[in-house]
Parts: structure tokens; sequence; C-alpha cells
């Protein structure tokens, strides 16, 4: 199916494909792209946007994000909201990685301060952050412990000295989703969730040592506590086999429950509930807690680094959290459509919010500011901090998660060989520490976009504006 001659050019960086593409359409699709990148994504990424435009409730058009790939049901980069009373929850356009996502905490040192002791800060987060597929902690929770994670999130284990009170209030929703049930959780999910909190799992995740090499807006770095040469640390991880299990629970319940409320989708990998049917608010209490699981996750992991940064230096520091944003999500948010206030249900898979000055969803921090937005590059490559922009209220305040995948991992594994890609990053004085030798090959930075080029897309379409660019110092890989 040949997608290209339907292409509507409605700007430098973006593009529409009409519903008179293929029956069964109820909106446009649209991909934020420029004309290089169009050209790198696959065909398959292309029908499973298409795909998204079916779905019941569907407001406007299914979006697409310049890290487009291919997914499991929708693809990876794809933006979709629906009617809150007529529409959807698609357990897959949220993604098997429930509320995946980025931190970045902030260091008061220079590179130059810290550079002799680089290799030791990342050794020891290497040994107190299990990183690799089913690694855990020794740590132990019981039902009950587990089940106040799934429902407090991050405040709950801040109360118990987990982390700050800024943690808390620089997360996105505080680190807390309230329809989070506990009880909506399966008992298997939960028996695979018991021992991960604190851990990064395997795939893209990492935790990377960072430098600021660049700032682009003075005042909002300022704002933000991020000066040049600046040592930040760089998280990127979620829900574990928790979340992968929840997915996979409610993906198979809705493909049971489909026929009951007259659903159709052109793939079965869209299974979805409406959202007010019992099923469908129950997915979102379950996907709510496994949110909850994730941010934990994440605060704990941050609760590790900075203890590890105490026994290297020495002493006590400061590793501030500048925010964290989730990318496989699905949230109630209230959007302006024809003039008027609407609540819709706003899925996220693979692309994170954005959200301008004066929102009322950030903290009162960044509401002059806006929204620090974190994309993170593939290894070894740049990432990039950002701000919210009005404009991108066009893409349900949305843009991309990272790079975006080029080449399948299977691909990358047989171009190259993990130990080449070590010795070729320790080269640029990238350090990389992993379980696995394959899973550095799976993660190859040849295997992804050029991250430069997906922010040239972001920032051409005024979706968000540039604060900084961070450079590796060292890569702590999942497996």
């Amino acid at each position: 199916m040949n997608f290209t001659k339907d292409l509507k050019k409605l700007s430098d960086y973006l593009w529409e494909i009409p519903t008179s593409f293929k029956k069964g359409m109820l909106v446009p699709a649209r991909i934020y792209a420029s004309e290089k990148i169009l050209q790198e994504v696959e065909e398959k990424a292309i029908i499973q946007l298409t795909n998204c435009a079916s779905l019941r409730g569907i407001v406007k058009y299914a979006l697409a994000m310049p890290d487009i790939h291919s997914g499991y049901g929708p693809p990876i980069g794809a933006v979709g909201a629906m009617d809150i009373d007529e529409g959807v929850i698609s357990p897959c356009f949220v993604g098997f990685d429930e509320n995946c996502g980025v931190r970045l905490l902030l260091s008061e040192f220079t590179f130059s301060e810290l550079s002799k002791y680089i290799k030791d800060l990342e050794e020891e987060i290497y040994q107190a952050v299990p990183s690799g597929l089913g690694s855990a902690h020794d740590i132990k929770m019981g039902k009950k412990e587990l089940d106040e994670i799934l429902e407090k999130g991050v405040p709950g284990l801040v109360e118990k000295g987990f982390g700050e009170k800024e943690d808390v209030e620089n997360c996105e929703s505080q680190g807390r989703m309230e329809w989070a049930d506990a009880s909506c959780i399966s008992d298997l999910a939960k028996r695979r969730a018991q021992d991960e909190v604190g851990t990064l799992g395997s795939g893209n995740h990492f935790c990377e040592l960072q430098r600021v090499v660049e700032i682009f807006d003075e005042e909002i770095a300022r704002v933000f506590g991020v000066f040049k040469d600046q040592v930040v640390v760089m998280i990127h991880t979620g829900s574990r086999a928790l979340g992968h299990q929840n997915c996979t629970d409610y993906w198979k319940l809705a493909e049971k429950t489909m026929p009951k409320y007259k659903l159709t989708v052109p793939d079965r990998e869209l299974a979805c509930f409406p959202f007010n049917s019992p099923e469908g608010k129950r997915f979102f209490s379950a996907l709510s807690a496994a949110s909850n699981y994730a941010w934990a996750n994440r605060q704990m992991i941050s609760f590790y680094v900075r203890k590890a940064w105490e026994k290297v230096l020495g002493r006590k520091t400061s590793l501030v959290l500048l925010y964290d944003v989730a990318h496989n999500i699905c949230k109630i948010e209230e959007h302006i459509i024809d003039g008027e206030k609407k609540k819709l249900i706003v899925h996220r898979k693979g692309a994170t919010r954005a959200f301008p000055a004066g929102h009322p969803e950030i903290p009162l921090k960044y509401k002059k500011t806006g929204q620090p937005v974190l994309i993170p590059g593939s290894m070894g490559t740049n990432s990039y901090l950002l701000v919210g922009t009005e404009k991108s209220s066009e893409a349900w305040y949305s843009v991309s998660h990272g790079a975006g995948r080029k080449m399948s991992r299977a691909e990358a594994a047989r171009k190259t060989k993990g130990e080449k890609v070590i010795s070729d990053l320790k080269e640029k004085g990238i350090l990389v520490k992993s379980h696995s030798f394959r899973g550095i090959a799976e993660e190859a930075p040849f295997a992804y976009k050029d991250i430069d080029e997906v922010i040239e897309v972001i920032c051409g379409a005024q979706l968000a504006r540039k604060v900084a660019k961070l450079a590796p110092l060292g890569v702590i890989k999942g497996e």
C-alpha cells in the first residue's frame, strides 16, 4: 500500500494522510517529519498509524512524532486523543512498558570538578542499580508494601525518607495518578514486581552521566538550574515486568470484551474498551497503579544514585530533580476543541508532554517558562533539554520521546558486536557498563534516527524550544 501518493504537505515539518487513504479511517493521520525522516519511516508504521485513526471517539487526527517506528498495535511515537464520553482506551496504545519515562537530576558540579570521579561514579552506580533483564534488588516487598507503592507512588516513598519534597513537586502528576487501584492489578503482575523497584531493566533503558555542552536559552536555563559544563544524570526506565504483564492482561481482556460493545478494530493489537465501561475504568485504574509503580521505580533509582554519589565523593551532595516525564501513558486532560474546553483521553505511546508557560499541570516554579521536556538520544549521542510551547496544543501538547529506531534490534545485532560498540564509544571518551554485549549491539547508535534531525523537526514545527544540549560521559545500560 503506497501512502506517499496520498500525503498532503501542510508545512515543512507536518504531513497529512486523508481519510480517503483507506476504509474505516474516522479522522486523518498526521506525521511530524522532515522530508528526510519521512523517507526513513517504515510502511508498517504508517499502516499502524492510519489504523489508529479508526478508533471509536478519536478526535481531529491520529498523530505521529518524528521518532515514529513500528510497534505493537500503534506505532511508537503515536498520539491519539479520544472523546471522554464516546471514546475508547486501548492498552497497546499505551505500550507494554506502562509509564516508561525519563528524569533528569542536576548536580552542582562542573565537569572539570568531577572529571577524575566519572569512572568511579559510573562503577558505583552500576553496582547500586541493577540493570539487566529480570534484575532485582535484595529487598523483597510484601503485598502491603507493594500495594502502597501502586497507590501512593512517589509521595509515598518520600514520606518514608526515599527522597525530598521537591521530588514530588518536580514530577509529572506529582508522581501519582489518583485513579490508581492496586486491586485492579493481577496477582501475577504483582509477583513479578515485588523485587524490581529501583531497577533499570533491559532494552534501551539506561542511567547516564551527562555534561551540559551547550546552552540555547540562558534565561530559561537559569530558572531550570542548568548551566554550561554542568554534570547531570539522566534516568530512563519504566514499570518493568509489572507494566508488561498489566498491559498483556488487559489487552487479552479487551479482545474478549469488544464484541459486547460492538467494537471492531483493523488490527487485533488495537483491542480496546469504551472508556466509560466497567472494563475501561478498571484498566485505567490498573494503568494508573502501574504508572505510580514506574514513578516509584525511577524515584528509588534516584535514591540509589544519590547514595552512590555520596559514597564516591565522600560527602553529602545535591542531585536535584529537574523534572520527570512519562512517555508511555494515557491521561484525562482538558483541551480546547472548537473554542470550548473538553475532557479527552490522551494516549501517548513513545511521546511526551510539552506543556507551555501558564499551564495548570506543571509545577509552580515552571509556570513562567513552560514545562521542561527531556528527549534522550541513542546510546553515545547527545540528548536535549527543551521547553514546551503553546504551538504544541496542535499536537495535544506532545513531542517525541527520543530519536526512534530505524533498525530492528535483531538487525542491529547482526551488523555489529557489543564489544565493538563499547570500544568505539570509549575512543570518544564515553564509558559504557552493561550486563550483556548483545544488548549493547541491539542499542548501537546507528540503529536509531539522528537525534539532531528529530529535534530540528520538533523545533521547526514549534512544538518545543531548545534549552540545552547534553553529551554522554558514562552510560549504564539495561541488558
